[in-house]
């Protein structure tokens, strides 16, 4: 093989490895939580969406975990320990129940409520939205509920239920 063939062969092997690893972000670098082992976090693992929030989903080194946008903006962990009793805000997102800790803001931490394993999602605010959890719920829901989540106005009645009251009666 002569000079100028050898050069024009190394170079269409250097553009080819270069366009190769121009659309390849590597890997997302997370740990595993404690019962990612599940079943269930499997089953979560393979609903998971390919973009959320209109980011792409990413490669993630361990079991059990999502990542989405470049640089990561919203992270998943199946497995992590589920959450009891709190005064964290909980609302429900198509059907699952989750608590948002926002004391890392504008980092959210937003965990399944009532569902064995858990799931953790993290989301950047800064370069995602809270509609993530939209994207993610249908995922998550695989994982049956075993109880709900309570609001203080549900607890205390201070709500949209009115409190009963009593009616005159005729004999008065």
């Amino acid at each position: 093989m002569s000079v100028r063939a050898r050069r024009l062969v190394s170079v269409a092997l250097l553009s080819l490895t270069a366009v190769s690893l121009a659309g390849c972000a590597g890997a997302v670098s997370l740990k595993p939580a404690p019962d990612a082992n599940n079943p269930d976090c499997a089953a979560v693992t393979v609903r998971l969406p390919d973009a959320v929030d209109s980011l792409q989903k990413r490669e993630t080194t361990a079991q059990a975990t999502g990542a989405w946008g470049d640089p990561a903006a919203v992270l998943l962990h199946c497995g992590v320990t589920p959450i009891g009793p709190t005064t964290l805000p909980c609302f429900q997102v198509n059907g699952v129940d989750w608590v948002r800790d926002s004391s890392e803001a504008p980092l959210y931490r937003f965990t399944t409520f009532g569902r064995t394993p858990a799931v953790e999602v993290v989301i950047d605010n800064d370069k995602a939205s809270g509609s993530a959890l939209l994207d993610l719920s249908g995922a998550v829901s695989v994982i049956p509920q075993t109880s709900k989540c309570l609001n203080a106005e549900d607890v205390t009645g201070d709500g949209s239920t009115p409190a009963p009251t009593a009616t005159p009666s005729e004999n008065g």
